[in-house]
């Protein structure tokens, strides 16, 4: 095989960000399957670079200036900077691919723009591609392994990856590690609910921990695992025995079914600090929260006890709630929220609107069936701006609801309780931050931006309210500034993505029988 030049992307960030809690934690929350991708093509013979991109470096000085093909990992909400590049390094003579979540959720938009769009990827796939390495246009390859790839490399041969994006951590430095791919659960909304649940190698795990151990003198380890301990007593057992009680921080995503306080204990002693489990909804989805059929206030009262139960064991706690679920009517899902954060006032409380992202979960296709999913721009999209037209709320009266609960999460009286609440230092200062920064006060300004535009600016409404599917002036500007030069790189049409795609692919239907598509001024 020739040996190729290789550049590989993660785009962490979507545009350049200064916020206090970008500056301390971006740099963790780099994903997993560039290095692994980095480390196949590496094993390859191919000469590669890594670039991870945080919001705080000048990216176009940080892009390799002259490769045969570039690997770009992006979230939905970076596409549009994804898109951009892989312009920009077409015109320099590089073959594209794209894959992470965007790729699995947009696959038919983005074979517009890359020549490879990858699905599921494993170490045959990345090899197809390299061999291969040819352009694919107009419209790219979708390609995708049958599943999962069964085992990763392991870090310690990824670790010069995993340590130049550390190095951009200035405080806190956290690695992450898989357990596991996949999820047990069938929750309709979520895009791991039809992968099926694949432990990976324990051993592999196990000369991770150990490997880490060697590096730092107290590791902090995330659990990227969409759920962490389905296999509770296999999983403790291997941390067990690699790692000495305390030796090393843990961090991860649960369920409160998986939490009892039997487990919290075995927690403890090995060394989580943090978790984060999914609530979702006071009216549905009890099965994850250990509540059968409890709904309503009855609901909270559980939740509430249970999570003070937790924070006994683990010093830092994010609940995760969905708003704008179809189950949800009122101002009380709103006022449970509230009441919820004053009886648990140590949990900090991570919204998210209900947004479809394509093909990423089966409830999407109810909503594009039922001509509900507005076509925003994937700059726009995420947990932040819901793309799927309210059942049981007009849009004013659900802005007015968000902006008074935000208000009210992350308020003068509920920073001071929940600082007062954790006992630990850090837990303690993340909190501050994290309510301060983009996730509390940030949220709270864009809401009432959007709040005040459905008010006074009529084409914006419009759009909101399907008259229209002309992108606001509002967002275009928004979306140009966060771009800056590589706004003049972004491909024609990219704005615009057709919002039943998924529902296309599945049926042969009349594009026209649905929605038309979008167009966007300016």
């Amino acid at each position: 095989m020739k040996k190729l030049s290789v550049g590989i992307i993660d785009l962490i960030a979507k545009a350049p960000s200064k916020t206090m809690w970008g500056r301390v934690m971006s740099a963790n929350f780099a994903s997993i399957m560039p290095q692994v991708v980095a480390t196949w093509c590496e094993e390859q013979g191919h000469e590669v670079v890594l670039v991870t991109y945080t919001g705080r470096e000048d990216l176009l000085k940080a892009l390799p200036e002259k490769v045969d093909i570039v690997f770009i990992g992006s979230f939905t909400e970076a596409a549009l900077l994804a898109y951009a590049l892989s312009s920009l390094f077409r015109a320099r003579g590089a073959v594209t691919a794209i894959g992470g979540p965007h790729a699995r959720c947009y696959p038919q938009d983005a074979q517009k723009y890359f020549d490879y769009v990858l699905g599921f990827t494993d170490k045959a796939l990345i090899h197809q591609v390299t061999a291969d390495c040819a352009r694919h246009r107009p419209l790219g390859l979708h390609l995708s392994a049958p599943r999962h790839p069964v085992q990763l490399p392991s870090v310690s041969e990824r670790w010069k990856y995993i340590d130049q994006t550390l190095r951009k951590a200035p405080f806190i430095k956290i690695v992450p590690l898989l357990g596991s791919l996949g999820c047990p659960y069938s929750c309709d909304f979520c895009i791991d609910s039809s992968v099926p649940y694949q432990p990976l190698d324990i051993d592999t795990i196990k000369e991770d921990l150990r490997f880490l151990l060697g590096k730092f003198k107290r590791p902090r380890v995330a659990w990227h695992d969409p759920n962490f301990g389905v296999q509770f007593d296999r999983s403790m057992d291997a941390i067990e025995e690699a790692v000495p009680p305390g030796r090393i921080d843990f961090i991860a995503e649960s369920t409160l079914s998986l939490l009892s306080e039997k487990h919290l204990r075995r927690l403890k002693h090995n060394g989580f600090k943090a978790l984060l489990p999914g609530i979702e909804s006071w009216f549905d989805l009890g099965n994850k929260s250990r509540t059968g059929k409890t709904t309503g206030m009855e609901k909270v009262s559980k939740v509430s006890e249970h999570i003070n139960m937790i924070l006994k064991y683990v010093p830092y706690v994010q609940t995760n709630h969905i708003v704008g679920l179809d189950s949800d009517a009122g101002p009380e899902p709103f006022e449970l929220t509230k009441r919820f954060l004053d009886l648990t006032p140590g949990a900090f409380p991570a919204y998210s609107l209900l947004s479809a992202f394509g093909q990423a979960a089966p409830l999407n296709l109810k909503f594009q069936q039922d001509k509900r999913i507005l076509p925003f721009p994937f700059h726009v999209l995420s947990n932040t701006q819901m793309n799927v037209r309210p059942r049981h709320y007009s849009w004013p009266e659900l802005y007015d609801r968000l902006i008074d609960l935000t208000k009210h999460s992350f308020s003068r009286r509920m920073i001071l309780r929940r600082f007062a609440a954790n006992g630990e230092t850090i837990p303690r200062w993340l909190n501050v931050v994290r309510a301060l920064s983009s996730e509390g006060s940030g949220r709270v300004k864009y809401f009432t931006e959007i709040r005040r535009h459905l008010n006074t600016d009529r084409p914006f409404r419009r759009f909101f309210e399907q008259e229209t599917t002309e992108i606001p002036q509002f967002l275009v500007q928004r979306i140009r500034k966060d771009l800056g030069k590589f706004w003049d790189w972004l491909p024609e049409g990219a704005m615009l993505h057709d919002p039943n795609a998924y529902l296309l692919s599945q049926h042969k239907i009349c594009p026209s029988c649905i929605v038309p598509g979008a167009s966007v001024t300016g």
